[in-house]
């Protein structure tokens, strides 16, 4: 019973959270603002949304090739339609449950490839930690050579104690995540995942799994670039700009349910310290996260369906 309480407990704290910030964020909004932020909304140039959800759509598949060059030395060959569609049905289960979709991508291989499922976990979990280091590397690029918060800016006492509520609540989910997988990390590495998670480095062509991540993450970069054409007041914000937004969306998409009220808060958080108005900001925020959660949504749901005609 307390391993059911605490499932349910990791399960949905995050949720929780995600909701609370929603709330928060929406709260003190004035009706002038929300006007404003409407506008923002309807005037939006969906092309550019539209294609960087195609540039979104680039790097999932690539991430599929690389996941097929990870299976591979362990003696199995991975077909890239199921590569395809259990990542995607991997991102929606974490928007319900948060690092569940790992567990439920390796079982949907080892149904539909018969690849072991902790060998497969292990390749996962191989590709986690690649993911980890180069958003630790970005954080580090970032903090060197941009200026990432301007503090000179009026907070009414609500939005300091949302900012300070925020920036605790943010360290200490991060002490979290960091704990649990470490934890993870060697609870998994001395049982039976160590094969899939050393096979990054039995991979033939190394090359081609290098060329892969650089354009997984530069396609990452390129979905929020893109976007910022969509709105008038963000079209002209340059790339150092972008960038720390884009190191803060990501980090935000890891505390909570695909980044629920987390993605939109930091990405708009960062936009107003550079003279972006809050109703564009904020607009900003939510149009990137609705977009990029549709996404994943209607395609992990797609996936669903066809997996299982596609291996009948």
């Amino acid at each position: 019973m307390n391993k059911k309480l605490s499932f349910s407990f990791k399960a949905t704290i995050p949720l929780f959270i995600g909701v609370l910030l929603v709330y928060f964020s929406v709260k003190n909004i004035t009706p002038s603002e929300q006007i404003n932020i409407k506008k923002s909304f309807f005037n939006a140039d969906y092309i550019y949304i539209l294609i960087s959800l195609l540039v979104g759509l680039i790097s999932h598949f690539l991430r599929a090739l690389r996941w097929k060059l990870l299976i591979n030395p362990l003696g199995y060959k991975l077909k890239l339609k199921n590569s395809i569609g259990s990542i995607f049905i991997c991102f929606l289960a974490n928007l319900g449950i948060p690092r569940s979709g790992e567990f439920l991508r390796a079982s949907l291989i080892n149904f539909y490839n018969n690849i072991p499922f902790d060998k497969t976990l292990g390749t996962i979990l191989s590709e986690r930690i690649i993911d980890l280091i180069i958003l630790i590397s970005l954080i580090i690029i970032g903090a060197i050579n941009y200026p990432i918060i301007n503090f000179n800016y009026s907070f009414s006492s609500t939005k300091t104690f949302v900012l300070i509520f925020t920036v605790i609540l943010l360290f200490a989910l991060i002490f979290y995540y960091f704990k649990g997988l470490i934890f993870e990390s060697v609870k998994l590495f001395l049982n039976n995942v160590k094969r899939g998670m050393f096979s990054v480095f039995k991979i033939k062509r190394k090359s081609l799994f290098i060329i892969y991540t650089f354009l997984i993450w530069t396609f990452y970069f390129l979905m929020l670039y893109i976007s910022k054409f969509s709105l008038d007041e963000t079209s002209n914000l340059g790339i150092e700009i972008i960038f720390i937004s884009f190191v803060a969306g990501v980090i935000a998409m890891t505390l909570t349910n695909g980044g629920l009220g987390t993605y939109p808060l930091a990405i708009s958080s960062i936009l107003v310290q550079y003279d972006v108005s809050f109703e564009s900001a904020f607009a900003f925020g939510w149009l990137v996260w609705t977009s990029q959660t549709l996404l994943i949504i209607i395609f992990g749901s797609l996936s669903f369906i066809f997996l299982p005609i596609l291996n009948k």
